[in-house]
């Protein structure tokens, strides 16, 4: 298996993983302007890149993971209940994505948006538990996502608690993390500059994770939420088909 993390601007972090021996790969939360990285790492890999993944539609950055999956006449991929307006590839809670000797589990995971998932990813070939996830804005180092752009933080900070402790903390502490932001990103407060975690350490150490009462988690949720991202409202509009 390889993988590799791209960090880029507004402090987002994209993903190329897969197999190396069977020629198959993911492209995951890929940034507009970062396409031809993505098709040069695959060529040096010496891999097809068969599914572009959104872990949802994004409100802080501008996706090129539409124009990527058009470019590679790769599968397009997002949450089913995700509102876009063009056709895409939906994906349901539990859904298996093969690519070569890696599995890639879908976790549906509400909270920051309706349409959030996490990526489950396993290497066949070192073994058939979890290696890691890729946790979206679901879950990131230090920090958790944060739950008001839908307008409903109470509602979607309890069903950020309820998709965290039955999505995610049900799973081993080894399992390393790979979030969508770091520091510098308005998707969520206190996010660390560390790109990558395991969710042991953040059960640990992450002060959000530390709430293990809902109504706690709630209240301590919402009661820091940074401002929205400006030109939100453009973004999503572009990202979902709208503009």
């Amino acid at each position: 298996m390889f993988f590799k993390q791209l960090s880029t601007k507004e402090a987002s972090l994209s993903y190329l993983f897969g197999c190396g021996g069977k020629g198959r790969a993911l492209a995951v939360d890929v940034v507009a302007g970062d396409e031809d990285w993505f098709v040069t790492q695959a060529e040096a890999q010496q891999v097809t890149i068969t599914h572009v993944i959104e872990t949802h539609v994004h409100a802080d950055h501008y996706s090129g993971g539409r124009a990527l999956a058009e470019r590679l006449g790769a599968q397009y991929c997002l949450h089913a209940s995700a509102q876009v307006r063009f056709p895409f590839h939906a994906l349901a809670d539990g859904d298996l994505i093969e690519a070569g000797n890696v599995s890639v589990r879908v976790l549906h995971t509400p909270g920051h948006t309706e349409d959030s998932i996490c990526l489950l990813v396993t290497d066949r070939r070192r073994g058939e538990a979890p290696w890691f996830v890729l946790t979206g804005d679901t879950l990131f180092v230090g920090a958790v996502g944060r739950p008001d752009l839908a307008g409903r933080e109470v509602e979607m900070a309890g069903r950020l608690f309820d998709s965290l402790h039955r999505k995610l903390l049900v799973l081993p502490d080894e399992t390393e993390i790979f979030p969508a932001h770091q520091a510098g990103s308005v998707c969520g407060a206190g996010l660390s500059g560390k790109p990558c975690s395991t969710l042991g350490f953040e059960r640990r150490f992450n002060p959000l994770l530390a709430e293990t009462d809902r109504d706690a988690f709630i209240h301590a949720l919402t009661a820091e939420i940074p401002p929205r991202p400006a030109e939100m409202e453009r973004i999503v509009a572009a990202n979902s088909g709208a503009a």
